[in-house]
């Protein structure tokens, strides 16, 4: 039986399906969570990467606080100790929040260390400034170190997941060690909506593609984050909670031999600013 929400070690409740925000700006991002929100939403995630905490904290602003799981993330340029700090209260300052739900390392970066990283995310959990901590994009030897030396749970590590690229070894190290699988690009950035047993199980249970997905996601135990600024596609995402796959089916989906992630690739594009690992 699929769980609503996941149970955090601070003992909050995160919500199993989520606004994803990545790469929509300005009134499209607008309309997405204010749709989302309209729809029965709780949950939305945002990134000072995503350079649209600003949009989304002026449709937060007329709703109950308290009501909303908010996360954001700081990126790999800004982890060493004060800039951390500094990352996340402006994040605070453009969402217009006095705290943050959930806040992660949006992704390793071995050039600073991971120590100095974590003592600020401990300073800012100690402070109220977030009530969880957690990482992304982080590998099970990397989210293994994280828990060895944080003073404070890792509760989340948000990866790549769908049904091309399920990441095994990382979503068992994290099952075993009660650390929730978030799934960013739930939906493969739609490539995977063209996968052959997709849509053959589309067409069997008059679903769409991305509710195929997304249910199989979370009857993995998996927290999914769909984008899509379409109020009827917002609408639809929401509506995976109210029934379920037969089991035969559900394993066709977890038989699915490709192994293709969408961004999550092994060597990066250092060119890119965000990352900010100079030579």
């Amino acid at each position: 039986m699929v769980e609503y929400a996941k149970t955090l070690p601070s003992g909050d409740e995160l919500p199993v399906v989520g606004i994803g925000t990545w790469d929509i700006h300005g009134e499209t991002v607008k309309q997405s969570v204010r749709c989302g929100l309209d729809a029965g939403y709780t949950h939305i995630d945002t990134a000072e990467g995503y350079d649209n905490e600003e949009e989304i904290g002026t449709v937060i602003s007329s709703h109950d606080r308290e009501s909303i799981w908010l996360t954001s993330k700081v990126l790999p340029k800004h982890l060493h100790y004060e800039s951390v700090i500094e990352s996340c209260r402006n994040s605070l300052e453009r969402l217009g929040t006095e705290y943050l739900d959930l806040y992660l390392i949006h992704w390793p970066n071995p050039a600073i260390s991971l120590r100095e990283t974590l003592n600020a995310m401990t300073k800012l959990y100690n402070e109220g400034l977030v009530r969880n901590i957690g990482v992304s994009n982080f590998t099970a030897y990397q989210l293994s170190c994280a828990q060895h030396i944080s003073d404070v749970p890792i509760a989340v590590n948000q990866i790549e997941y769908h049904p091309w690229f399920t990441q095994d070894p990382v979503v068992e190290y994290c099952h075993d060690t009660n650390t929730i699988v978030e799934a960013a690009a739930p939906l493969g950035r739609t490539e995977v909506f063209a996968d052959e047993t997709i849509q053959n199980l589309a067409d069997t249970y008059d679903r769409s593609p991305a509710n195929i997905i997304l249910r199989w996601a979370i009857e993995n135990e998996i927290v999914v984050l769909p984008k899509s600024s379409t109020q009827d596609h917002i609408q639809e995402n929401l509506e995976i909670l109210d029934w379920e796959l037969d089991p035969v089916d559900h394993d066709r989906i977890d038989s699915i031999e490709m192994r293709r992630p969408i961004y999550d690739f092994p060597s990066r594009a250092w060119e890119r600013e965000v990352y900010g690992i100079s030579q």
